[in-house]
């Protein structure tokens, strides 16, 4: 089993689970909705300087499961390359 994690902008939220539709992936999933941090496209604090906030999925799945996961976030990825798109896996 592989643990998959997207981190994204809450902006591009309803693009990633679209896109992960659109691959047949990612039915099952745990969402955490306000995620505050810092990263590399800057602060995401929720606050009225920083107003942007992230949130998380977090799907367990196979590794075929994966590799349409990462099919489908390359692809928002590349439509909004600026709104800090990350996906993570575990084994």
């Amino acid at each position: 089993m592989i643990r998959a994690e997207i981190i994204a902008n809450r902006s591009v939220e309803e693009n990633i689970l679209e896109a992960l539709a659109k691959e047949g992936v990612g039915k099952f999933y745990t969402k955490i909705p306000n995620i505050l941090g810092v990263g590399a496209c800057g602060p995401r604090m929720g606050d009225a300087v920083w107003p942007e906030e992230n949130f998380s999925l977090i799907i367990w799945c196979e590794e075929e499961e994966a590799r349409g996961i990462q099919r489908a976030i390359a692809k928002v990825k590349a439509k909004f390359p600026g709104e800090g798109i990350k996906l993570f896996g575990i084994n």
